[in-house]
């Protein structure tokens, strides 16, 4: 099934207290890994794995994007994601910021203290008419250094020159980062 996704991304000011709020660690996974920007992910989502195929719409606007997603078994995710090691795992936190829901992504591993919150939308209108809440650091939507199929594989270290343009410090927290 294709679907058009409608998201804005941010990078966090800080981390907000996450003792209690729902959470799911994601394996992602991009193939092939040969790609400097592979579009088709590999998810693990506790219990539920996928393949997804995301693409966006306009070069000129990554807030849109079509996405087709197929479900996997476990077995059929292990023996694709064990072709790539373009990979991450992230702690995915669903809380409301600003009166908006939102996932709030701690990436863990190699890519900790990266920090990163999305925002989607069921409309067009939504999206257009969406205010950057006061809480967040900067908008990120089109920059390519935080697209899951350009991060993958890499460690803060790589892609930290990029973070320091949005004046970003790595965001720690015990108990949070693991």
């Amino acid at each position: 099934m294709t679907e058009i996704e409608l998201e804005k991304t941010y990078l966090a000011r800080d981390l907000p207290e996450l003792s209690g709020v729902e959470s799911v660690i994601i394996e992602d996974t991009f193939v092939p890994e040969a790609d400097y920007h592979a579009v088709v992910r590999l998810r693990c989502k506790g219990d539920n794995y996928e393949i997804t195929k995301k693409e966006v719409i306009d070069e000129s606007d990554a807030s849109r994007q079509t996405e087709q997603t197929i479900a996997l078994t476990e077995q059929e995710f292990r023996s694709l994601a064990a072709s790539s090691s373009k990979s991450f795992t992230k702690r995915r936190y669903y809380i409301e910021i600003d009166g908006f829901a939102a996932e709030l992504d701690v990436y863990l591993g190699r890519l900790t203290g990266l920090v990163v919150i999305d925002f989607e939308f069921n409309t067009e209108a939504e999206l257009d008419s969406f205010k950057t809440p006061p809480s967040v650091l900067a908008d990120v939507t089109q920059e390519e250094f935080v697209a899951g199929g350009y991060l993958a594989g890499k460690s803060y270290q790589d892609i930290a020159a990029d973070l320091e343009r949005f004046n970003y410090q790595p965001l720690l927290r015990e108990g949070v980062n693991k």
